[in-house]
């Protein structure tokens, strides 16, 4: 006997079953919605909002990320799901859909289990741009199978966090709708890199083995004025982690020493244009905490907040992602085993 939500009273379905069906039945199957907000104006706070569905595990979570001053935000909040995974409530977050690809409502009440609280509504300053759909596996076994969808916004309204409220008007940032299978234990090494300028945003999604070898890239260069983004066609990176003192520094396998990231990137769009875009920041949000708190060591790298200059003199800011689990240059020691492209383990001290 089938198992039918209100959500089936209505069309849209894409196979021959419910909507709470997916078509691969698969642990690491998510739909999942972010938003991340920044000043125009350099180096600021960063506030992160996520709110995602596992069909297969009947959850839904919300992680409340970034960094207010110095002070990092974590939390995550979760529920059981039996139908309704159109309710985009968990615990104290509550995300609306005011006006689809236009204007989306972000609300965290003032509860104990909060570390911040916000009422900020995020307005469209770009078009969406679709990603192509992306696969990586490891043998027959699927690691990475995926629809993306990201859109540069403007974010205004207050973040309150220790009883100190900060009225925000005219930040920018991006949002992500992203949809199927993500297993990101096993990823190698992931970019994905959201650059705010005046004219635009820069954006792009890199998957590389870890010998550095090209799975995926897609991106966009999206302009401000609403108009149809133009596809990226090849992408370049040189980044390099910084210590505290802004001096180079390996990763090594935990990333005691990072506190900073620094390089160039390169996009080529389609019709032909060229952009580069020296950066330099430092953390938005790391991805784990070795050895500090009894948390566990997770995923490497993170989310770093840049300040950005662009080879036509366009200054900016922007959100660079770097992560996952072992690459030649950003992740030299592995973090994990069954690797793609051939499901391969190496030693745990095995250096890249």
């Amino acid at each position: 006997m089938g198992v039918f939500d209100p959500a089936d009273e209505w069309f849209g379905h894409q196979l021959p079953e419910p909507f709470r069906f997916t078509a691969l039945n698969h642990h690491h199957w998510r739909e999942s919605l972010f938003f991340i907000m920044q000043s125009p104006d350099g180096q600021d706070d960063v506030e992160i909002l996520t709110l995602a569905h596992f069909p297969t595990r009947g959850e839904m979570d919300s992680l409340q990320l970034g960094r207010v001053g110095n002070t990092p935000v974590l939390a995550r909040h979760d529920r059981h799901v039996n139908g309704d995974f159109n309710n985009f409530s968990v615990g104290p977050v509550t995300i609306d859909i005011v006006e689809p690809h236009k204007q989306i409502h972000l609300h965290v009440a003032d509860t104990a289990n909060a570390p911040l609280s916000m009422d900020i509504t995020f307005t469209a300053r770009t078009a969406p741009y679709g990603l192509r759909r992306g696969m990586m596996t490891a043998g027959d076994e699927i690691i990475w199978d995926q629809r993306h969808m990201f859109q540069s916004g403007w974010y205004d309204g207050t973040y309150t966090m220790n009883g100190v409220t900060r009225t925000i008007e005219n930040w920018w940032g991006q949002r992500d709708h992203s949809w199927g299978i993500r297993n990101h234990a096993r990823c190698p090494m992931w970019m994905w890199l959201a650059i705010q300028v005046p004219e635009g945003m820069y954006g792009v999604w890199c998957w590389e083995y870890p010998n550095g070898a090209r799975v995926y890239t897609d991106g966009c260069f999206a302009p401000s004025d609403g108009s149809t983004p133009i596809p990226v066609v090849a992408f370049e990176h040189d980044l390099s982690w910084l210590d505290a003192s802004g001096n180079e520094t390996s990763y090594e396998r935990y990333g005691e020493s990072v506190e900073g990231l620094r390089g160039t990137v390169a996009f080529t769009l389609e019709g032909g244009r060229r952009v580069t875009i020296d950066a330099q920041g430092r953390w938005a949000q790391r991805y784990s905490w070795p050895h500090q708190n009894g948390l566990p060591d997770t995923l490497g790298g993170g989310l770093s907040e840049m300040s950005v200059r662009t080879s036509d003199g366009t200054v900016g800011t922007a959100i660079y992602e770097v992560t996952g689990q072992w690459h030649h240059k950003y992740f030299p020691y592995p973090r994990g085993e069954k690797f793609p492209p051939y499901g391969y383990s190496p030693s745990v001290d095995e250096h890249a």
